[in-house]
């Protein structure tokens, strides 16, 4: 069984209910009859009944509930929890209305906050930050963590490295330029997320162009500092660097630019120096090596909310809500 597969199977042994605020864009609505028919999770379709349902011709969502903003009886109650949590940035009840009937997105995160949902997915049609933007602010970090971060969990097909082909690349989607404290703070929530989604131990290798002071350079420092403080900090964890990609992943090239470690050549949790790093190698691995890319998905946030790239098909969305089941029911 692939990892998608297992997640699936989890899922369905834990079924939790994902809200898609994204209704306008007909992957989500083939993604949401897929869950359904699957019974992978508990769908809520956020938006008027009637557009749903001419958007969706052809589908089964007879399964799926169906909130529309404007209507729903709990709409009340969720502007008093918006203007609670936000009444030191100054929200207003007439604010929290005009925002949770303008932007779904808010809408879907506060839905979650209450506990009528326990999870989010989106960015089919939205820009990451418009995403996570209302996630960080209505339902905050994790207790206990330093940073939110994005992953790709990347499944490559015929592939002998990692955990026979699956990997964690991080971070791929959120975090621009992170520093040393930063870096060590991404490395130990993607060791766990790698536990809990894929079940294996996470061995973790923190990249550069670098393998272990071959080059020298500022942005080299930088991953060795944070590999000192993810090993301090993560003493459980299996992390090493820094580490050239071949090195990190290849058994033989692990040995020899890194003899003795335990670490070199056998990473399945890939830790990048920075965005333009995490995002070209996440893409060139799905395009060239033909790999299922599931993400981004974040960690740190206190419930699930999970991104998606602009091009997603509706089965890699499949994937997404069904790893966010999975997120949800490990919350």
């Amino acid at each position: 069984m692939g990892f998608i597969e297992t997640i699936k199977e989890r899922a369905k042994q834990n079924k939790k209910t994902i809200v898609l605020p994204e209704t306008s864009d007909r992957r989500t609505l083939e993604a949401a009859a897929k869950i359904l028919e699957e019974e992978i999770a508990n769908i809520i379709l956020v938006g008027n009944e009637e557009e749903i349902k001419k958007g969706a011709e052809g589908l089964d969502l007879s399964k799926a509930a169906i909130i529309d903003p404007h209507t729903t009886e709990k709409l009340a109650g969720y502007i008093d929890l918006l203007v609670e949590l936000r009444k030191s940035k100054g929200m207003t009840p007439e604010a929290a209305k005009e925002s949770l009937t303008s932007d779904y997105l808010t809408f879907g995160v506060t839905m979650v906050k209450a506990g009528d949902a326990d999870g989010m997915v989106a960015g089919a049609i939205n820009a990451t930050a418009n995403v996570l933007r209302p996630s960080l602010q209505i339902l905050k970090t994790a207790p206990g963590t330093k940073l939110v971060s994005a992953f790709f969990v990347m499944v490559v097909p015929n592939c002998e490295y990692g955990a026979n082909g699956t990997f964690i690349f991080s971070d791929s989607g959120l975090n621009q330029n992170p520093n040393a404290e930063e870096l060590a703070a991404i490395a130990g929530s993607s060791a766990k997320s790698f536990q809990l989604l894929v079940g294996e131990e996470p061995v973790v290798a923190m990249l550069s162009h670098s393998t272990k002071g071959s080059a020298k350079h500022a942005d080299v420092d930088k991953v060795v500092e944070a590999t000192k403080l993810a090993k301090e900090a993560y003493p459980d964890i299996k992390i090493d660097g820094e580490y050239q990609l071949d090195a990190a992943i290849v058994p033989s090239v692990g040995a020899q630019k890194a003899p003795g470690s335990d670490i070199a050549g056998k990473a399945n949790v890939l830790i990048f120096p920075d965005l333009d790093a995490g995002n070209i190698g996440y893409k060139l691995t799905q395009r060239l090596a033909k790999a299922e890319a599931y993400g981004p998905i974040t960690q740190g946030i206190a419930k699930p909310v999970n991104d998606l790239s602009r091009g997603c098909s509706a089965d890699d969305i499949v994937g997404v809500i069904a790893i966010t089941a999975v997120q949800a029911a490990a919350n």
